[in-house]
């Protein structure tokens, strides 16, 4: 394959089959960093690697998935960076925080994430939240983004034995976590009496 063709391919697919995932990926990238320009920098991150690797993709096969599994490694990977390193605070942004006006200060929030927010309320997106990463990466991928247990094991590198677990255990904590939230809504656990 000459190079023009070569070149030409590889944007077809990172523009077909890539691009439109985006959304998919801020999302997931946003539930495990809290925080929007960390969630950017990991979606910008995860489609350099992609673009860079392009040949190592098989065209025409689960591009959300592969693109998931990059976005995963890039976390961990920066996770595992930010964890052997003090914690470092940017006392520019804190003044100008504490500067602003309270009446002028707005939030931005995709429309995704105020679906999902209001989908589920605070307290459950708070629960999934404070679940440790490796049930809160399972629950995201299989209840919020819908890929199935082979393809959570392919993205997270693990035994399909090992997502089930994972999945059953993340729901009981969310179960456990809810319960008191759910009785305020009146619900009640038939099974206890």
């Amino acid at each position: 394959m000459t190079a023009d063709k070569n070149t030409e391919r590889r944007e077809r697919i990172f523009e077909e089959e890539f691009m439109p995932q985006i959304d998919a990926l801020y999302t997931f990238a946003y539930h495990l960093t809290y925080n929007e320009d960390d969630a950017n920098d990991l979606v910008q991150d995860t489609y350099l690697k992609a673009y860079r690797f392009i040949d190592n993709y098989i065209e025409g096969t689960n591009a959300k998935a592969w693109l998931f599994k990059i976005l995963k490694n890039a976390f961990i990977n920066q996770y595992r960076k930010r964890t052997k390193q003090p914690t470092r605070v940017d006392y520019e942004e804190v003044i100008n925080f504490h500067e602003e006006e309270d009446a002028n200060y707005s939030s931005y929030m995709d429309m995704r994430e105020e679906m999902f927010q209001a989908m589920m309320g605070d307290e459950v997106t708070n629960a999934i939240n404070a679940l440790p990463v490796d049930f809160r990466v399972v629950i995201l991928l299989c209840d919020i983004e819908g890929f199935t247990y082979e393809e959570i094991a392919k993205i997270v590198d693990i035994p399909i034995g090992t997502v089930r677990s994972r999945l059953h255990r993340a729901r009981n904590m969310l179960k456990v976590e809810l319960r008191n939230y759910a009785a305020s809504l009146g619900y009640q656990d038939k099974r206890s009496k």
